[in-house]
């Protein structure tokens, strides 16, 4: 069973998230917090396998919540629900060691997907949510998109050949276990890989690690199935 934590400052919300978390009989809410630092009171106290936290709360906010919980609670990993506009707040979150990111207007079932996904260990970034980091990060200047994509590509190539092949699945949201099967390797030599990569590309989680990805354009195809 999958123990979730939800937190957003307005109660619709929260409950909408429950009632599709709830579709998935292997995800349980075990507790809801309308504020940053509920939350991360709560996750102290229940120690859920995933945090899904709204991007900007009052008071603590989602991302100096994730920073937080982090810390103090490692083995929860955290998704940021997101809105259209708010990719500075992504941009930070990434910092901040969130593993996955989500649209609040997307399908249902993404959601689902990434608290699995984070819940296994993967990254997980919703495809509206990469396409617009990466294009925001163009709109900062042509110029220094193109430095940011140099940049990426020039840390990829650095990487052996069976570290890019991993990479490409890690932009593509896979887990370990996916890749291990994608690759026919055991898992175990997945995570060595993922750990070389995240060194060698000077990131400190595998959501900043499929950014780069998808900046160097190195994106697998997720496996079928998947959203």
């Amino acid at each position: 069973m999958i123990r979730v934590l939800v937190a957003d400052d307005e109660a619709m919300i929260r409950a909408g998230v429950r009632a599709v978390l709830a579709t998935d009989p292997d995800i349980d809410v075990v507790a809801e917090a309308g504020d940053g630092r509920e939350a991360v009171e709560l996750v102290l106290r229940h120690r859920p396998a995933v945090a899904v936290l709204d991007i900007r709360m009052p008071g603590t906010s989602g991302i100096e919540a994730a920073a937080e919980i982090r810390r103090t609670a490692p083995g929860t990993g955290v998704v940021m629900l997101t809105t259209f506009g708010e990719d500075d707040y992504i941009l930070q979150a990434l910092g901040g060691g969130a593993a996955g990111f989500l649209i609040k207007s997307g399908e249902p079932e993404e959601l689902i997907a990434g608290v699995r996904a984070v819940a296994g260990g993967a990254a997980y970034l919703s495809p509206k949510v990469a396409a617009r980091v990466v294009a925001h990060l163009a709109a900062t200047g042509a110029g220094a998109a193109a430095g940011r994509r140099a940049a990426a590509r020039e840390r990829v190539d650095s990487l052996t050949a069976r570290e890019r092949e991993v990479l490409a699945f890690l932009g593509s949201g896979l887990s370990n276990g996916q890749i291990a099967r994608r690759l026919r390797v055991v898992e175990g030599t997945v995570k060595a890989h993922v750990s070389s990569i995240l060194a060698r590309l000077g990131v400190d989680n595998r959501a900043a690690a499929a950014v780069m990805a998808h900046e160097a354009g190195i994106v697998a195809p997720p496996e079928p199935g998947q959203p």
